[in-house]
């Protein structure tokens, strides 16, 4: 691999991680790339072992689910600081995707939220509690005892809202039925094409 090809490799992953919203496999950005994932997996521990050594406000971890960046340890207290000054005051797509699943759906579990957008909340809940948009509301009766979550008079006022009555009705937010049906069937044929 030329200098070149390397450099471009490195700014596309770069790139890449900087906006996912959730860690990525080196697969998945090898699939993007299309190259072998482990040409991406050799040059992610290549770039995390860079960065590592230019002491950068943060680093590229492989985590579980694979690839993300986080701040750096040494800097957490300044992390922390920004932090709690809450500085930013917008709320992410996965976020605001979380905020409506409680909003709709409450009392709900962090278990019920991961189940139906398909990823692991717990970030996004901690975000939403520490901006007093979501609280606990109860907890499940039998085993495991998990936390139910519902918003906040914090939340209705930033909606503008007297009561959570006073959200429109879910079904104005999705597609009909048969249009549901219709890309199912397609999806069923892809699967089956392939």
């Amino acid at each position: 691999m030329s200098m070149r090809d390397e450099q471009s490799m490195a700014q596309r992953l770069e790139a890449m991680m900087t906006v996912a919203l959730e860690p990525i496999s080196a697969a998945e950005l090898a699939d993007v790339l299309g190259v072998g994932t482990e040409e991406v997996q050799r040059e992610l521990q290549r770039l995390r072992k860079e960065y590592a050594q230019e002491r950068r406000g943060f680093v590229l971890v492989e985590l579980a689910s694979g690839w993300a960046f986080q701040s750096h340890p040494d800097v957490a207290e300044w992390v922390t600081r920004f932090a709690n000054r809450d500085v930013s005051h917008r709320l992410s797509s996965a976020a605001l995707e979380t905020l409506a699943i409680v909003a709709y759906r409450q009392p709900i579990s962090r278990t019920q939220i991961s189940a139906l957008r398909g990823v692991n909340v717990d970030g996004v809940m901690r975000l939403l509690e520490q901006r007093g948009y979501v609280e606990e509301k109860g907890r499940v009766a039998g085993p495991g005892q998990s936390i139910l979550y519902g918003t906040t008079e914090t939340f209705l006022d930033r909606l503008g809202l007297a009561h959570i009555s006073d959200l429109p009705p879910i079904d104005q937010f999705l597609v009909p039925i048969e249009t549901a049906r219709e890309i199912a069937g397609r999806w069923a044929g892809d699967i089956e094409e392939s």
